[in-house]
């Protein structure tokens, strides 16, 4: 067993720094010292392990010392073939994955509430994809996980199908019958790449739900950034199959992130890595009893619901709130603003929270938080939620317009409320999650324009759509 005590990349760059070098190379700021005076009190320490492919400091492009030792720590943590950090996220675990498993006109099946990088992905590659519709949950009011039924019905449909892509769990932390779906698509020989975001803790087991690396499947992107203490844009992406060819992951790995890789984001994900590997049972009752204190003070809120999972599959990091006012997510969220308890969403029914993955005896304002969020909510009136209706989206789906024949075609700009039938010539994302509600090259149905029309009349805000709050929307 490996020693997960060990910290070899964040090691490496702190004996630099006690070197004092006089620095020859780039960046420029010659650690810290050439550097804007009002910026100085936050950027000093950090930049002083902000350094560059030195001798010794090794090179995430080619690792031979540092580097490899560490990402062989990762792989030997969860158990894989092959691990790499990542610097420009989870986005660029995506692209590779797909780039690896798929070529131009391959048939992928896709969990249709993915992220806009799987989307782009399979743009980049020209693959052809067929969405799988996720199970839509009435009390949470949101897209959930994939049915196994539907995962089978498109493999008898496309047995020819190169890849399944999931996203495990939802961005709400929903877990669902991923094993199943797994071994599925291993019976056809279909290699399952997983956007497990979300989900980097989950091999510290119950009462998270199980990583979908130990449940099987050949590749796997996680946000460090996201629940573990990494730097924002440190992630992971872990190999764990020969059906995965892994040289060409290492080459689009090295063709689309940056040739000069952050080192402050590296040591970074080294420490989170080895902050992960030394969790203890006692640290993980000490964070359950946290989460139960604070959920359950919030649920004294009478005009709050705190919503639990169904089946109690899920992450008990994410706490998704209901307003039972008037209120919608989004201005739950701006009263919650106004007191400074940020949080990582909204939507037109919730708001999620995520809390931090604590140790016993580290301290996180909770008392405080629940005061400023009973002030923020003080004086509402009870009012009973709308009842939204499931939306009856096709189970499986394909694009309109493949996207290798959509370079050369006419768009056109015209009014939402004539777009029904129409084929979207622009990705339209609310923001956050990252969800594509629209896709380029997807036909606009009647169910699309009424979620459009919801999420506008609430206060989404999109990626993409430029001409959205003109009441206009782009078609080929």
């Amino acid at each position: 067993m490996s020693n997960q005590l060990k910290t070899p990349l964040y090691d490496v760059l702190v004996d630099h720094v006690k070197k004092n070098p006089i620095s020859f190379h780039v960046p420029g700021h010659k650690y810290g010292q050439i550097n804007q005076h009002q910026a100085n009190r936050y950027f000093k320490q950090i930049l002083q392990i902000d350094a560059t492919e030195l001798s010794g400091l090794d090179d995430l492009h080619s690792p031979e010392g540092a580097i490899l030792e560490a990402e062989a720590l990762l792989a030997s943590l969860y158990q894989t073939k092959k691990s790499y950090f990542l610097v420009n996220g989870s986005t660029v675990g995506n692209l590779a994955m797909i780039m690896a498993a798929c070529v131009e006109g391959s048939k992928v099946l896709v969990q249709r509430n993915c992220h806009k990088s799987v989307l782009n992905g399979l743009s980049i590659a020209k693959a052809d994809p067929v969405f799988l519709e996720p199970e839509f949950n009435r009390e949470w009011k949101v897209p959930a996980g994939l049915r196994i039924e539907t995962v089978k019905e498109a493999m008898n449909l496309y047995p020819d199908a190169k890849a399944l892509i999931l996203t495990y769990p939802n961005y709400y932390g929903m877990g669902y019958e991923l094993q199943e779906i797994i071994k599925e698509a291993h019976l056809h020989d279909i290699p399952v790449l997983v956007d497990e975001a979300h989900g980097p803790h989950f091999i510290l087991g119950a009462p998270f739900p199980p990583s979908a690396l130990q449940l099987g499947a050949d590749m796997t992107v996680q946000s460090a950034h996201k629940t573990l203490p990494a730097m924002t844009m440190g992630s992971f992406l872990h190999v764990n199959s020969s059906r995965i060819n892994h040289n060409k992951i290492r080459e689009y790995l090295a063709m689309f992130q940056s040739s000069s890789p952050s080192y402050p984001i590296m040591a970074s994900l080294d420490l989170a890595r080895n902050y992960l590997a030394t969790y203890t049972s006692i640290d993980l009752s000490f964070l359950l009893n946290e989460i139960q204190r604070f959920k359950q003070e919030l649920a004294d809120i009478p005009v709050i619901k705190v919503l639990e999972y169904p089946n109690v599959n899920g992450d008990p990091l994410k706490i998704t709130l209901q307003s039972r006012t008037g209120l919608n997510g989004f201005d739950l969220q701006r009263r919650l603003e106004e007191v400074s308890i940020y949080t990582e969403l909204a939507d037109p029914n919730n708001v999620l929270f995520i809390f931090p993955l604590l140790k016993e005896g580290q301290s996180f304002p909770v008392k405080e938080a629940v005061l400023k969020i009973k002030q923020a909510l003080a004086g509402l009136p009870l009012k009973d939620s709308e009842e939204i209706p499931e939306l009856a989206s096709q189970n499986i789906s394909t694009l309109a317009i493949p996207f290798k024949d959509m370079v050369n075609l006419t768009v056109k700009e015209i009014e939402i409320t004539a777009a029904l039938g129409e084929v979207c010539a622009e990705t339209i994302i609310p923001y956050p999650p990252g969800i594509p509600l629209l896709i380029k090259g997807e036909r606009i149905t009647k169910d699309k324009l009424s979620q459009l029309s919801r999420l506008l009349s609430s206060g989404a805000r999109f990626q993409g759509g430029s001409l959205l709050k003109d009441g206009m929307i782009k078609t080929f």
